[in-house]
C-alpha cells in the first residue's frame, strides 16, 4: 500500500499542458534575451579589442555578481544558482572577447 494519493492523469492534463506552455514561452524568452545580451557583449569585445583593453574585467564581474545575487534574493531565486548562471555566461563572453582580440591582433 502506498501513501501517495493516486490521481487520474487525465484530470490534471489541462493544467499540466498550460504550465508546460508557460515554461516553453519562458524558455523562448530566455533564449532571445541571451541572444540580445551576446550581441551587446560582442560589441563590447570589439570595443575592447580596438582599444587594447583586456577581455576580462574582474571588478565589473564582482559588481555584477553582487548585483545579481541581490536581484535573485528579491526574486526569491537561489543566489548561488544565479551566481553560477552568471559565471557560465561570463566565461562564454570572455571566450568571445579573447577570440575577437586575437583576430584583431592578426591571429
Amino acid at each position: 500500500m502506498t501513501d501517495a494519493k493516486q490521481t487520474d492523469p487525465t484530470s490534471v492534463l489541462p493544467e499540466l499542458l498550460r504550465l508546460r506552455d508557460s515554461i516553453d514561452n519562458i524558455d523562448a524568452a530566455l533564449i532571445h534575451l541571451l541572444a540580445e545580451r551576446f550581441k551587446c557583449t560582442q560589441q563590447v569585445g570589439h570595443l575592447k579589442a580596438a582599444h587594447s583593453l583586456p577581455p576580462a574585467d574582474p571588478s565589473r564581474e564582482a559588481a555584477q555578481i553582487a548585483r545579481l545575487r541581490r536581484l535573485a534574493e528579491t526574486a526569491k531565486l537561489d543566489p548561488d544558482f544565479a551566481e553560477k548562471f552568471l559565471a557560465f555566461i561570463v566565461r562564454e563572453v570572455i571566450r568571445h572577447h579573447e577570440a575577437i582580440a586575437q583576430k584583431a591582433n592578426g591571429g
